[in-house]
């Protein structure tokens, strides 16, 4: 590994870079090839986009070839225009999973409700938000990981090593993608894995799923050292990994007791004992497994 701190980036793995980045302490990873960067998740809005590129010039003079978003989430993509024509030439190439691509289309073309008003109260939340909202553009992907009978992996080449793009299953969202470099040992894992807070069980989380998911991440590790770099906070290693994949099952499970036993989803977390987080942080996990339970989410 080279100098650790490279112009506000550190190096994790072989010519892997993470910087971490207020708002949301959100995580963006550059993968260096020969043919040009790989730049994974891009930030919440083109102003942070464009503070992005500035970053990226001084980590290195090679092109944005790839842009890999890990999710849907905001923090994550709203930065996408700034690698996009005109605001790039030749504009990188996008790649998301194929879950993630529709609802991002849908997004863009006012077709979910929630997404609308969420961006409503995000400009009125300060004047800043305001002028984000004001010139944000939502880039969609244009390539997809799975969906349509496609494989849930794709490989891109950047010259002189492979990123494994991989849909291991649900769990933060149903569209996460891992990036694995095998070369490096290094898993990319998006906000399937968080150290700087606990996992986000979200409005569109999959709380039954999430488990079996970081168990086929942490099977996709190459060996002991393994660095594995999440949505939000510092690389870890497997065994980081398997703690939270352990809470993660224990929060299921419990869900899964109380629903047998006949409790009903409000009082669940009340009745829940010790959770593994803080029950104020577990309503939309509840509810979420209390609905694949009862069948009415998938």
């Amino acid at each position: 590994m080279n100098d650790p701190a490279v112009g506000g980036w550190r190096e994790v793995a072989d010519r892997v870079f993470q910087r971490r980045y207020q708002p949301f302490d959100v995580t963006v990873s550059v993968v260096a090839g020969a043919d040009g960067l790989a730049v994974v998740d891009t930030r919440s809005s083109l102003a942070e986009a464009r503070e992005l590129r500035e970053d990226l010039r001084r980590l290195s003079p090679a092109p944005v070839r790839w842009v890999v978003n890990t999710h849907v989430h905001f923090d994550h993509v709203w930065g996408n225009a700034e690698f996009a024509a005109p605001r790039q030439e030749p504009p990188a190439q996008f790649w998301a999973h194929a879950a993630a691509v529709a609802a991002m289309t849908r997004a863009v073309q006012g077709r979910d409700p929630e997404a609308s008003a969420f961006k409503v109260r995000l400009a009125a939340k300060s004047p800043r938000w305001a002028a984000n909202m004001a010139e944000l553009e939502e880039v969609v992907p244009d390539h997809a990981v799975g969906g349509g009978g496609r494989a849930d992996r794709h490989t891109l080449e950047l010259g002189d090593r492979a990123v494994h793009l991989l849909h291991l299953g649900r769990g933060h969202t149903d569209g996460d993608l891992v990036l694995h470099i095998p070369d490096a040992d290094a898993l990319l894992a998006g906000d399937l894995v968080e150290q700087s807070g606990p996992p986000a069980f979200g409005p569109d989380s999959y709380p039954l799923d999430w488990a079996p998911t970081l168990d086929a991440l942490i099977a996709t590790a190459v060996g002991p050292d393994t660095v594995v770099v999440p949505g939000h906070g510092e690389a870890v290693g497997r065994a980081f990994v398997r703690a939270q994949r352990d809470a993660i099952r224990s929060v299921a499970e419990r869900c899964a007791v109380l629903h047998a036993a006949g409790v009903p989803v409000g009082e669940a977390r009340a009745a829940g004992g010790d959770w593994a987080y803080q029950p104020d942080q577990l309503d939309n996990a509840v509810e979420r497994a209390y609905a694949q339970l009862d069948g009415a989410i998938d």
